[in-house]
């Protein structure tokens, strides 16, 4: 093996060996068998693939995976992740990540994960939709896709277009199939996507926090007002997660005094217009050089900023035991897997940070996946019963308010009662509901059994409703 390789399998397995710390740590407040624990840690199944892609005029052998972590309920869910970086522990691990995640906001899939060795930068949009419908082929042969089986859906370096390929291959192999549009979510609109996917983890991320800083016992013990307003938040990535989440902490009232990317990292203590810099970003292809902000060459040093809440949503490992001591937010929100290290973890909590974990935060993504799942599954898009039913009866309603006060409501207010809910207000109130609700779960849990993390709470959470699973399923005594 390379010593590139090595490095980097060793970045793998330290990610790995992450989850399976805060695992250990959260087995000590459950009562069940070890070796039924150990079952829950094991991926169920792991699929590695080589075949062959004709690029140009020469045959391309493409390594890619897909893993099954969990078959305690099914199908299994997890994105596929397109990245030179890939590897079978970084899967595994991602994989892992999505059963406990689908666990903690009731999402009643296993998880799963999947990923081709392969850098998009470089490869031309032909040959990645032909990479795309041969590893989806693949996948068909071996029974690791499907409806009621395992359902893909974006990760790292893919989007709509590559989940609209996997749609069309798996419906060409299989015409016929009623609920073919269920076999992958992620999709465009016009292919049975759902209205708010795209946002949906950055949304997720915001009511997490949100609910957060709503909580007296938790801003009183860091001495912050409650709400968001005026809040100084610091973002690290732009991709999709970032850049939505810093748009819904913008427009809530939170001061985005710094925005980190990889070329380096902007700042200013009065704050940056979020959109402006996406449109800097669109026109100089980096966000440095900003008007009226401060470049950071080091992103990483970005992290150590004068901050209320750090919300590192790029790579995971960022805060690590040698950078967590300089550390100066008060809240962290994991917006990325796995972005601070056990270590890291340990000097954090001494330091009084409240840290709000990935498996919790990062869930509004598989969350809204599961809403398009169902409105696949239905064949109804969401809100065509009753958006009519809804109007008219508010119709109603604002007729006899009217008639008893004998006062007009303004046309703009009428319109707005009026107007029955859309599919994207469904979608986010749907999401909106499983984030408060997936945190009170956390916290409670966290204040009954004097569980010191929100990381050991949702970990117990999530493993508890597995166990609960597996023994309705009677596999275990």
């Amino acid at each position: 093996m390379s010593k590139k390789n090595k490095s980097q399998a060793g970045t793998y397995n330290s990610f790995f060996s992450c989850i399976e710390k805060n695992f250990d740590k959260a087995a000590r407040f459950i009562s069940i068998e070890k070796g039924l624990l150990e079952q829950i840690k094991y991926c169920n199944a792991v699929y590695r693939m080589h075949f062959p892609v004709k690029i140009g005029k020469k045959i391309k052998v493409i390594e890619a995976y897909r893993v099954q972590h969990s078959h305690h309920k099914l199908p299994c869910k997890g994105g596929i992740r397109y990245s030179i970086k890939v590897n079978q522990d970084e899967i595994m691990t991602l994989a892992a990540l999505m059963t406990y995640k689908c666990a903690i906001v009731d999402v009643p899939f296993g998880g799963s994960k999947g990923g081709i060795k392969i850098d998009p930068q470089n490869i031309s949009v032909e040959n990645i939709e032909k990479i795309t419908r041969r590893y989806t082929s693949e996948l068909i042969k071996k029974n690791f896709i499907g409806p009621g089986i395992d359902v893909p859906a974006p990760d790292y370096g893919t989007g709509e277009r590559e989940m609209s390929w996997i749609f069309d291959t798996f419906l060409s192999i299989l015409p016929g199939e009623v609920d073919a549009l269920a076999c992958v979510t992620g999709k465009p609109i016009s292919q049975g996507g759902v209205r708010g996917r795209k946002e949906a983890t950055g949304l997720g991320v915001f009511y997490g926090i949100r609910e957060l800083c709503c909580m007296k016992e938790y801003m009183f013990s860091i001495g912050l007002d409650l709400g968001l307003d005026g809040k100084k938040v610091i973002i690290q990535g732009l991709g999709n997660v970032g850049y939505h989440a810093a748009n819904f902490f913008y427009e809530s009232g939170a001061i985005i005094v710094a925005l980190a990317e990889r070329e380096g990292a902007i700042y200013n203590k009065k704050g940056l217009n979020v959109s402006k810099v996406i449109l800097h970003l669109k026109n100089t292809g980096s966000i440095l050089n900003f008007p009226e902000s401060k470049n950071i060459k080091n992103t990483e040093k970005a992290l150590e900023l004068e901050c209320d809440i750090l919300i590192p949503a790029a790579l995971e490992n960022v805060i690590h035991k040698n950078n967590a001591n300089r550390i100066k937010a008060k809240i962290i929100g994991e917006a990325a897997n796995g972005p601070v290290t056990p270590e890291a973890d340990e000097i954090l909590g001494k330091m009084g940070v409240i840290i709000v974990p990935d498996i919790y935060l990062n869930a509004g993504g598989v969350t809204v996946s599961y809403f398009e799942w169902l409105k696949n599954l239905s064949h109804v898009r969401y809100g065509r019963m009753e958006k009519r039913f809804n109007e008219n009866m508010n119709f109603d309603l604002l007729q006899v308010i009217e008639t008893i006060s004998h006062k007009k409501i303004p046309k703009e207010k009428k319109k707005n009662i009026l107007r029955g809910p859309r599919e994207i207000d469904l979608v986010r109130s749907g999401l909106e509901d499983t984030m408060i609700s997936g945190f009170h779960k956390i916290h409670d849990l966290k204040k009954t059994l004097k569980i010191e993390t929100m990381r050991t709470s949702a970990f117990v959470l999530s493993i508890n409703k597995i166990i609960d699973s597996y023994e309705k399923l009677g596999i275990f005594p």
